[in-house]
């Protein structure tokens, strides 16, 4: 009985050339698949590279439209300190 079992838990170790194809189509996968991954992340950088260059030119534009809005509002400030009949504090127009 220890023959039979034997026999049958053997391994057979001929590689036939379905195995071969089987296993050069599963590394061309995994390298294609890595290559795409590679392409896709370097996509990503530029797109994160483009976009913090859009939010600094953003954050530029902001200072500028905040130092001419405290420009303006100390100009205001000055015309109405100038002229007594245009309080707007009480809602004269």
């Amino acid at each position: 009985m220890a023959e039979a079992n034997s026999k049958t838990w053997q391994f057979n170790r001929q590689i036939n050339a379905s195995v071969l194809v089987q296993l050069v189509a599963l590394a061309g996968l995994i390298i294609g698949s890595w290559v795409n991954l590679q392409r896709q992340l370097d996509l990503l950088q530029h797109d994160v590279t483009m976009l913090l260059q859009s939010q600094r030119r953003f954050e530029q534009k902001i200072e500028t439209l905040s130092a001419k809005s405290i420009s303006y509002e100390y100009r205001l400030r000055a015309l109405e300190s100038r002229t007594p009949e245009a309080d707007i504090a009480e809602g004269a127009y």
